[in-house]
Protein backbone atom coordinates (compact mmCIF):
# COMPACT_ATOMS: atom_id res chain seq x y z
CA UNK A 1 0.00 0.00 0.00
CA UNK A 2 1.52 3.23 -1.10
CA UNK A 3 1.33 6.57 1.62
CA UNK A 4 1.90 9.74 1.58
CA UNK A 5 5.47 11.13 3.16
CA UNK A 6 5.19 11.26 6.76
CA UNK A 7 4.01 15.15 7.75
CA UNK A 8 5.80 16.76 10.33
CA UNK A 9 4.78 19.07 13.32
CA UNK A 10 7.31 20.79 15.33
CA UNK A 11 6.90 21.26 19.63
CA UNK A 12 8.95 23.28 21.59
CA UNK A 13 9.36 21.42 25.09
CA UNK A 14 8.47 23.35 27.96
CA UNK A 15 8.88 22.94 31.61
CA UNK A 16 5.58 21.68 31.96
CA UNK A 17 6.50 19.01 29.55
CA UNK A 18 9.13 17.62 31.61
CA UNK A 19 9.90 15.90 35.14
CA UNK A 20 12.68 16.66 38.00
CA UNK A 21 15.38 15.86 36.50
CA UNK A 22 15.13 18.59 32.79
CA UNK A 23 14.12 15.65 30.92
CA UNK A 24 10.91 15.41 28.89
CA UNK A 25 8.92 13.37 31.06
CA UNK A 26 7.37 9.62 29.28
CA UNK A 27 3.71 10.76 29.53
CA UNK A 28 4.35 14.35 27.52
CA UNK A 29 5.26 12.25 24.43
CA UNK A 30 1.77 10.92 24.19
CA UNK A 31 0.80 14.70 24.13
CA UNK A 32 3.07 15.32 21.15
CA UNK A 33 2.00 12.36 19.21
CA UNK A 34 -1.50 12.93 19.88
CA UNK A 35 -1.08 16.15 18.13
CA UNK A 36 0.66 15.19 15.29
CA UNK A 37 -1.65 12.24 14.33
CA UNK A 38 -4.41 15.47 14.83
CA UNK A 39 -2.54 17.76 12.87
CA UNK A 40 -2.04 14.92 10.18
CA UNK A 41 -5.55 14.61 9.61
CA UNK A 42 -6.45 17.96 9.72
CA UNK A 43 -4.10 18.73 6.97
CA UNK A 44 -6.05 16.70 4.98
CA UNK A 45 -9.23 18.37 5.67
CA UNK A 46 -10.40 15.96 8.81
CA UNK A 47 -10.60 17.95 12.11
CA UNK A 48 -11.46 15.82 14.68
CA UNK A 49 -14.70 17.59 15.99
CA UNK A 50 -16.06 18.18 12.22
CA UNK A 51 -15.79 14.43 11.84
CA UNK A 52 -17.46 13.78 14.45
CA UNK A 53 -19.90 16.22 14.27
CA UNK A 54 -20.86 14.95 10.41
CA UNK A 55 -20.22 11.26 11.17
CA UNK A 56 -20.88 10.84 14.19
CA UNK A 57 -17.05 9.29 14.36
CA UNK A 58 -14.44 9.92 16.80
CA UNK A 59 -10.89 7.73 17.52
CA UNK A 60 -9.58 6.24 19.90
CA UNK A 61 -6.43 4.64 20.85
CA UNK A 62 -6.61 1.23 20.57
CA UNK A 63 -2.77 -0.10 21.02
CA UNK A 64 0.54 1.93 20.98
CA UNK A 65 3.97 0.61 21.27
CA UNK A 66 6.79 3.02 22.05
CA UNK A 67 10.06 3.02 22.50
CA UNK A 68 12.12 5.59 23.59
CA UNK A 69 15.71 6.05 22.49
CA UNK A 70 16.88 8.87 23.69
CA UNK A 71 15.71 12.03 26.18
CA UNK A 72 14.06 15.44 24.96
CA UNK A 73 15.46 18.21 27.28
CA UNK A 74 13.83 21.31 27.90
CA UNK A 75 13.21 24.04 25.24
CA UNK A 76 14.49 21.56 22.57
CA UNK A 77 13.18 22.11 19.23
CA UNK A 78 11.17 18.77 18.42
CA UNK A 79 10.05 17.56 14.84
CA UNK A 80 6.85 15.10 15.40
CA UNK A 81 6.40 13.23 11.82
CA UNK A 82 3.30 11.34 11.01
CA UNK A 83 2.41 8.38 8.54
CA UNK A 84 -0.01 6.22 7.80
CA UNK A 85 1.39 2.61 8.06
CA UNK A 86 -2.14 0.76 6.73
CA UNK A 87 -6.11 1.03 6.64
CA UNK A 88 -8.62 -1.07 7.73
CA UNK A 89 -12.38 -0.64 7.91
CA UNK A 90 -12.84 1.06 10.78
CA UNK A 91 -9.13 1.66 11.81
CA UNK A 92 -5.60 3.72 10.86
CA UNK A 93 -2.26 2.12 12.18
CA UNK A 94 0.27 5.63 12.39
CA UNK A 95 4.07 5.29 12.54
CA UNK A 96 5.75 8.14 14.05
CA UNK A 97 8.85 9.32 15.46
CA UNK A 98 9.86 12.71 17.21
CA UNK A 99 13.04 13.86 16.66
CA UNK A 100 15.39 16.40 17.97
CA UNK A 101 18.03 17.59 14.64
CA UNK A 102 18.54 14.15 12.97
CA UNK A 103 18.58 12.17 15.89
CA UNK A 104 15.51 9.94 17.14
CA UNK A 105 14.12 10.05 20.15
CA UNK A 106 11.10 8.24 20.27
CA UNK A 107 9.04 5.60 17.84
CA UNK A 108 5.66 4.47 18.01
CA UNK A 109 3.02 2.67 16.20
CA UNK A 110 -0.77 3.87 16.96
CA UNK A 111 -3.24 1.83 16.17
CA UNK A 112 -6.53 4.82 16.22
CA UNK A 113 -10.15 2.77 16.38
CA UNK A 114 -12.88 4.65 14.65
CA UNK A 115 -15.65 4.27 17.11
CA UNK A 116 -18.84 5.62 17.22
CA UNK A 117 -21.79 5.62 19.97
CA UNK A 118 -19.07 3.34 21.53
CA UNK A 119 -18.86 0.54 19.21
CA UNK A 120 -16.50 -0.05 16.36
CA UNK A 121 -17.77 2.01 13.21
CA UNK A 122 -16.34 2.25 9.29
CA UNK A 123 -14.04 5.34 8.41
CA UNK A 124 -16.42 7.51 6.96
CA UNK A 125 -16.28 7.12 3.07
CA UNK A 126 -13.97 10.61 2.44
CA UNK A 127 -11.05 9.53 4.83
CA UNK A 128 -11.29 5.81 3.61
CA UNK A 129 -10.57 7.09 -0.04
CA UNK A 130 -7.63 9.06 0.87
CA UNK A 131 -5.93 6.49 2.72
CA UNK A 132 -6.46 3.94 0.04
CA UNK A 133 -3.31 2.99 -2.13
CA UNK A 134 -4.03 4.80 -5.79
CA UNK A 135 -4.69 1.82 -8.72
Amino acid sequence: MSHPAADALLVRVYYEDTDFSGRVYHASYLRFLERGRTEWLRGRGFAHRELAETSGVVFAVRSLQIEFLAPALMDDLLRVETSVAKARGASIEFRQRILRGDSELVNATVLAAAIRDGRPARIPASLRGLLKAPP
